[in-house]
């Protein structure tokens, strides 16, 4: 890994299609900087902020963006492949169509976020916070949602097989047409107080 770049502030930059291997950013900024079509490998991003940033249709596999937080950002067409965004936060962020396949998002903030249509797959969302969260119609299979905030999300027409939902409180959602399994429909008959013999 080369030494990281730390405390830069990036303004304005065409990095389309730039291809970040091994990079490793700490606190850094990046305001209106184009991503469009960027591929990230092994790339490591901490505490550095975006805001206004294109993600465009760019590929991110084996990065890590731990304690970033991304405001007014764009992602569409993004896909997340093995990334760690451990902590990190989004505001007011475009994240439809958007693909993450495997990876640590543990602790992440997405409140009121609009995931509707998007496909999450084998990732971890341990203890984030998905309060008043849109995944109507999402793909959301093998997900990790244990200790996650999902108070007045929006489920409707969700695929949720194979996701933890043992923290799911079923009132607290809007579930019609969700998709779960035989073993999730137990756990969320318990979770509403029902006995299972």
């Amino acid at each position: 890994m080369p030494e990281p770049t730390e405390d830069v502030t990036y303004r304005d930059q065409d990095w389309y299609a730039e291809e970040l291997v091994d990079r490793h950013f700490v606190r850094c900024e990046f305001f209106h900087v184009d991503l469009t079509e960027a591929v990230s490998r092994g790339a490591v991003f901490t505490e550095c902020v975006f805001g206004n940033v294109a993600f465009n249709a760019s590929r991110h596999t084996d990065s890590a963006f731990t304690r970033c937080t991304f405001r007014r950002c764009n992602f569409f067409e993004a896909e997340f492949t093995g990334c760690k965004l451990v902590g990190s936060s989004f505001d007011q962020c475009d994240l439809r169509p958007l693909r993450v396949d495997g990876g640590d998002w543990s602790f992440v903030a997405l409140p009121g976020a609009d995931l509707r249509g998007v496909r999450i797959s084998d990732v971890r969302l341990r203890e984030a916070d998905l309060t008043r969260v849109n995944l109507t119609d999402a793909t959301v299979t093998g997900v990790d949602l244990s200790g996650a905030q999902l108070d007045g999300a929006r489920l409707a027409g969700a695929d949720l097989r194979g996701s933890d939902l043992t923290g799911l409180d079923p009132t607290a959602v809007q579930r019609a047409g969700a998709v779960i399994d035989a073993e999730q429909a137990v756990v969320l008959a318990r979770a509403l107080g029902f006995d299972i013999r």
